[in-house]
């Protein structure tokens, strides 16, 4: 039997496979090294063996350094790990060696084949999920908890419009409007991906490049509009998005890639709200909150990750081209181990 002491010493011998960041700039600045040192649990911290990553368009806003945070450098990027807990540091009570868990957030970077997480950003991943699911997990579910539930406080029998709803974040939102009760109407680019929502939870799905798409939108709520809109490209979509919404309805910006110009008085007649989404900001109750809600989704089993582009470790530049620039979502984007 492996002590806990003797696992550290064995980790802290051994090296890693990692991205390393040096400089912001394009998807060419992830860099492959594959001498890195296996970082060590410190107080309240694990060790996790990497399996399976998320990619997150976010990832791609801080390696281009043009993010509100950006890290110090150099860094290792990403957050939704999912492996096996390897050793863990003093004072960690709900984890031990062996445990399968996913991450929501990591202390060293999760573009590695270890990382070491805080004991609080980890779950236990259910038997029923594979790794590559469970790397599916943290911010798409996280946020799409955070941007219905918590801030458009969306309920049972209202209707819910997801736009991009094909992607990592969209899936996840179909999945929980359509278990907590809501009629879920989702977008997407592609034939594909718009069978994709339809089997995870939408009862409707439209074609965001068709230019009718918004009257169809319209025709389908008997022109009363939508409650609440998970909006994941509000520079190009929310000043429409004002104009489907119903009375009392809410916008929630999940994401924006440049700035748009809006009529304020779009919002006067109906009296709607724009939320902004950060689950940075997310406070430690919403966040454990969201942890029992979906940890009772896969227990259930509707909450299943769809996992789409699955790349390895020296692909990640080209895992980054594509999560911005292809024609649609489809699944979950995973880095594999």
């Amino acid at each position: 039997m492996i002590l806990p002491e003797q696992e550290l010493v064995m980790a802290a011998s051994k090296v890693m496979r990692a991205i390393r960041v040096s400089e912001f700039g394009a998807p060419s600045v992830l860099k492959l090294c594959s001498d890195l040192p296996v970082p060590s649990p410190g107080q309240k911290q694990v060790l996790i063996r990497v399996r399976a990553c998320g990619v997150n368009p976010v990832e791609t806003y801080i390696r281009s350094g043009s993010y509100a945070r950006t890290p110090d450098l150099p860094y290792t990027p990403g957050s939704d790990v999912a492996g096996v807990v390897e050793a863990v540091g003093d004072g960690v009570c709900f984890l031990q060696a062996g445990d399968r868990v996913f991450t929501t957030a990591t202390e060293t970077g999760g573009y590695a084949e270890y990382t070491v997480a805080s004991e609080e950003s980890v779950h236990k991943l259910p038997d029923t999920l594979d790794y590559k699911q469970g790397a599916a997990i943290g911010i798409p579910y996280f946020t799409a908890y955070q941007a219905l539930f918590h801030k458009a406080h969306a309920k049972a029998g209202e209707t819910v419009l997801i736009h991009g709803a094909s992607g990592g974040v969209g899936i996840a939102a179909c999945q929980l409007a359509r278990a907590y009760g809501l009629k879920v109407l989702g977008t997407a680019g592609t034939p594909e991906g718009m069978k994709m929502v339809l089997n995870n939870g939408a009862h409707m799905a439209f074609n965001h490049r068709e230019k009718d798409y918004l009257d169809k939108i319209q025709a389908a709520t008997d022109r009363q509009g939508v409650n609440v809109i998970v909006e994941m490209l509000s520079n190009v979509n929310l000043s429409n998005d004002l104009k489907l919404v119903a009375v009392g309805g809410r916008v929630t910006i999940v994401g924006s890639r440049g700035p748009i110009e809006i009529n304020p008085r779009d919002t006067m007649a109906k009296e709607s709200s724009i939320i902004g989404v950060s689950l940075f900001s997310a406070k430690k109750e919403e966040k454990a909150e969201t942890a029992a809600a979906l940890f009772a989704g896969m227990e259930a089993g509707w909450l299943k990750p769809a996992v789409g582009p699955e790349y390895t470790l020296d692909k990640v530049a080209q895992a980054h081209e594509d999560i911005i620039n292809s024609p649609g979502a489809s699944g979950k984007m995973v880095l594999i181990m």
